[in-house]
């Protein structure tokens, strides 16, 4: 079995890989168990010193992590950069804060002393998608880390690159050789690794069916899991919402990533009162977008990741006209190479049209009308997924009531487009997963929460 990177801006392959035979990534395991069992010995102070090396890593060389998230997954270089700063970020914020996050817990009782301690677990496999080939490697990794344990990496086949490089970030930080590996294994492979003794919890960020089968077997394991699956963020525009801003927000959310973010916005609610307007401004913005080269200049959105993706968009896209949605913009496959799709903008959608009740992993928008704010907050909780959403309108005390009470989802904004920040949890719930990452939350997902007493 050998991984192949993939250019999707010319469809060449330009990179091969060996891949692991199942017995080889169960060496790998022990090895990584044993230096594990070192590390969580170590002081806060000590690991903190190295994240910062991380960090310190990650900014330098930068562009050149993006030049490889370009050439692998089609991100625009400015967006990579930006990928691989904000790790070192996360590798900052954890190093300052993961010890105030962890320290023991007092707890008054009858005893002489009761206290609350978080310990490592073990090792943690992360099983992880290509859209974020480095973050979300490191939103999981760095509080790992830092809370003790140690970390396996099996990330996506087309980003074999963008695997090896992290986990050589984490040697050159000074990290011992073999706590951080990535797993040069198949999907097929991954549930002899979460069936290891050695291996304690299982992390998982990807589709409702890779979630799917995850969870269960880690499940019939009794191993922790944490889950990030897909999104069909809703975007609320209120009749009171600024046009020009709400237009904004909602271009900004929805091309993210080139469109490819579980937390990108995805169906746009717009109050009838509101649409015209609305609609006429978002379609001018969207049409303004430069699709392009990911290493050119300029360029805003580029390939998506993969070509099966891009075929998977069109055809959402075209069953959704077909049944009565109404294209304002894009809808057409390049003619050109390269895995593009144009930013599209879909109005009139409806229950029963995919761009409706599917997740739309690429620059797709989908505009469905509601008749006031009651029939808004029922269309965006009519899905299966519960991860983002964002409500836009002038009055801040009716968004936030809205956000906080209405939105059945993890991540609520107010008249800004929902992101991750490593100092807030992020995580979903109903069929975009369980568990929280980031913050003083996510740290404490893969830890021993110890009671002890002493009378």
């Amino acid at each position: 079995m050998t991984f192949q990177s993939i250019n999707p801006t010319t469809g060449e392959p330009f990179a091969t890989y060996e891949g692991w035979s199942t017995e080889e990534a169960q060496d790998v395991v022990g090895k990584v168990n044993r230096d594990y069992l070192s590390w969580r010995r170590t002081d806060f102070e000590h690991r903190a010193s190295l994240m910062r090396n991380a960090a310190e890593i990650l900014n330098k060389k930068a562009r050149e992590y993006a030049q490889l998230m370009a050439e692998e997954m089609g991100k625009p270089l400015h967006d990579g950069v930006a990928e691989a700063e904000k790790c070192a970020q996360a590798c900052e914020f954890f190093a300052n804060n993961a010890k105030n996050f962890l320290t023991r817990h007092p707890i008054r009782t009858e005893a002489r002393r009761t206290f609350v301690t978080f310990n490592p677990i073990g090792v943690v496999l992360a099983v992880m998608p290509c859209n974020f080939p480095f973050w979300q490697v490191f939103r999981f990794a760095v509080p790992s880390l830092m809370a003790g344990n140690a970390a396996l990496l099996k990330h996506a086949s087309n980003v074999p690159g963008c695997a090896l490089a992290i986990e050589q970030i984490f040697r050159d930080s000074g990290f011992p050789e073999n706590l951080v590996r990535t797993l040069m294994i198949t999907s097929k492979q991954v549930e002899a690794v979460i069936e290891h003794p050695l291996v304690r919890a299982v992390t998982l960020t990807g589709s409702g069916a890779a979630g799917r089968a995850v969870a269960s077997k880690a499940g019939a394991m009794l191993k922790k899991t944490v889950l990030e699956l897909g999104g069909s963020d809703p975007y609320l525009v209120l009749e009171d919402a600024d046009t020009d801003s709400a237009a904004a927000i909602c271009a900004r959310g929805r091309l993210l990533n080139s469109g490819q973010s579980c937390i990108a916005a995805k169906r746009f609610i717009v109050v009838e009162k509101a649409r015209p307007a609305f609609e006429k401004r978002f379609v001018e913005l969207m049409s303004q977008t430069k699709m392009g080269d990911p290493f050119e200049h300029g360029t805003e959105i580029g390939p998506l990741a993969r070509h099966d993706l891009r075929d998977t968009l069109h055809r959402q896209v075209v069953a959704s006209v077909g049944k009565g949605a109404r294209l304002l913009l894009g809808g057409i496959v390049p003619n050109h190479p390269g895995a593009y799709y144009p930013p599209t903008v879909l109005t009139e959608v409806r229950k029963g049209m995919p761009a409706y009740e599917e997740e739309l992993f690429g620059p797709v928008a989908a505009i469905i009308p509601a008749l006031d704010e009651t029939e808004a907050i029922a269309v965006a909780n009519d899905t299966p997924f519960g991860l983002g959403g964002a409500v836009i309108t002038r009055d801040l005390a009716r968004g936030e009531r809205i956000a906080e009470f209405e939105i059945e989802s993890g991540m609520v904004f107010v008249n800004d487009n929902v992101r991750s920040d490593p100092r807030v949890p992020f995580g979903g719930i109903k069929e975009s997963g369980y568990g929280r990452e980031l913050s003083c939350y996510g740290i404490r997902e893969f830890v021993n929460i110890k009671t002890v007493m002493v009378a």
